[in-house]
């Protein structure tokens, strides 16, 4: 019945009337939470690269870091050439549009990305797509669905390389997010492989936790694993007693992970606020004080944890993670 849920909800059904809807909540954008998301773009506006993209010196010029840059800038409004930041918004999206291999559409870029960055770089042509029916942008992201659903594996999934050769949870939601994006968007994506993808990740569901694991039935359940597990089902309107079980789990994780902090939090967010209610408020809240707490003073972050992947990584996914109650961006809105 899980895999049915996920798969009617893909496919346009009706299980959203199915499913609970979210409870109403208080969580709003307030003053001190603007000025410090408006730190945070200056300090982004100033990383920007001559080619558009955002970078650290580990992955420099990358299409995913330069993604998640553009959805926090995105989240509060400011699209391409609209908005005080629209002319980098721009920048950023012709880089990504730029990056794309000639020969299949590929966004890895030059930089040596993967199937990381393909995918949320494909998310993010989608929701600028979405919000300015731009053309070129469009074409690229119909290149980009294509490499996707040619990249396929047999078990339903995706891996590092745009191939179908291997599967795990984390790649493969990437992916299943960049689809629902470009599907809600109003691009062509095969029913089949949504409906293989959410079967694989319906086998990464761990029943003993209620968390996520990396693959099926190997390594334990993780923090961000089991948050973009529950991003997923609640952004498909699937509705049973495993989902509630997972957001437990991931509630228990959340404070001090042992692995991919940010990165967890980026779909915790998410999860939460299509959650709503008391729950939603209790983590935005949380959340926004922690973040407010710890924004260093040329307005970036580095705490409460410091990621591999940089500053500016970490910096996006504060501004995304603040900007949730905006409700700018369509494929997270309820």
């Amino acid at each position: 019945m899980r895999t049915l849920f996920f798969l009617f909800a893909f496919l346009g059904l009706s299980t959203r009337l199915c499913a609970a809807p979210p409870k109403e909540d208080n969580v709003k954008l307030d003053e001190p939470t603007k000025k410090a998301c408006e730190r945070a773009y200056d300090w982004l506006k100033s990383k920007q690269n001559e080619d558009g993209s955002w970078g650290d010196a580990r992955y420099p010029h990358n299409t995913a870091i330069t993604s998640f840059v553009l959805l926090a800038y995105m989240s509060q409004g400011h699209i391409p050439n609209q908005g005080k930041y629209g002319p980098e918004v721009a920048k950023g999206i012709r880089f990504i549009i730029a990056s794309a291999r000639e020969s299949d559409g590929y966004l890895a870029g030059r930089g040596g990305g993967n199937m990381y960055c393909h995918g949320m770089s494909t998310l993010v042509l989608s929701q600028a797509w979405g919000m300015t029916k731009d053309e070129e942008t469009k074409n690229t992201l119909k290149r980009a669905v294509d490499l996707i659903v040619r990249s396929q594996s047999p078990e339903g999934g995706w891996r590092y390389s745009p191939s179908p050769s291997g599967s795990d949870i984390s790649v493969t939601i990437m992916q299943v997010m960049a689809l629902r994006g470009a599907k809600d968007s109003g691009i062509h994506v095969p029913d089949k492989t949504l409906k293989n993808a959410l079967e694989y990740i319906n086998k990464c569901y761990d029943p003993g936790s209620g968390g996520y694991c990396y693959m099926p039935m190997t390594r334990a359940p993780g923090f961000a694993r089991t948050a973009a597990g529950v991003c997923v089902v609640k952004l498909t309107g699937e509705y049973d007693k495993n989902v509630d079980r997972s957001i437990d789990y991931m509630l228990s994780q959340m404070d001090f992970p042992r692995e991919h902090y940010w990165y967890g939090h980026y779909y915790a967010c998410h999860a939460m606020h299509q959650v709503g209610g008391k729950a939603w408020e209790k983590y935005y809240t949380n959340m926004r004080n922690k973040l407010l707490e710890s924004q260093n003073e040329d307005g970036n972050w580095t705490k409460p944890i410091e990621h591999s992947a940089g500053t500016i990584y970490s910096t996006a996914i504060g501004v995304i993670i603040l900007s949730v109650p905006a409700n700018y961006l369509p494929i997270f809105q309820r």
